[in-house]
């Protein structure tokens, strides 16, 4: 756990739940909608979560060479989040051009 500072730690851990809050604000702004999409973005905020709890698993045991995969992992899940929010972004964008709003 010596890898990370305290302060940069906290700021890990802020940001792990200032992503899961988002999360949440997302699915209740659907639901105040009525417009799914957005769950459908919530939902799509997911890996970069787990991207998230995969680094700070892996700061948490010092970097261990055991664990590297772990950054792959991480890495990997970071590209997968950011193709689904780009698709959901896609769709939100037409949904609005065929709205007009």
């Amino acid at each position: 756990m010596h890898a990370l500072s305290i302060p940069t730690w906290i700021v890990h851990i802020l940001s792990v739940s200032e992503w899961m809050v988002a999360m949440g604000l997302v699915w209740i702004y659907a639901d105040a909608s009525q417009n799914p999409v957005w769950k459908g973005f919530a939902i799509a905020m997911m890996p970069a979560l787990a991207s998230a709890i995969l680094v700070c698993t892996w700061h948490f045991f010092d970097n261990a060479p055991a664990l590297s995969w772990l950054g792959t992992a991480q890495a990997a899940m970071t590209l997968l989040g950011n193709c689904m929010l780009m698709v959901v972004a896609g769709w939100l964008w037409r949904q609005s051009v065929r709205i007009g709003t």
